[in-house]
């Protein structure tokens, strides 16, 4: 997928992505811009997870969100 698409895509999951996980900001999600390594780490600072929490949420998230497709 090009940049363009990716970027046009994370558009569209924003309010998905606010919707799960809440403490994000605006300016958070900015910087994610679709990474899935940012999202983590996001997470992690935000909701005070641990890794290995935030990546079971992500993973869950993306399994009922398959239309929607972070960037390793």
């Amino acid at each position: 997928m090009n940049e363009d698409r990716v970027e046009g895509a994370w558009k569209q999951v924003k309010g998905k992505v606010k919707e799960q996980w809440g403490k994000l900001t605006d300016d958070d999600l900015d910087v994610i811009a679709g990474k899935r390594d940012q999202l983590l780490g996001r997470i992690q600072q935000r909701h005070g997870l641990a890794k290995d929490e935030a990546d079971r949420q992500v993973k869950d998230w993306e399994r009922r969100n398959p239309d929607y497709k972070l960037e390793k």
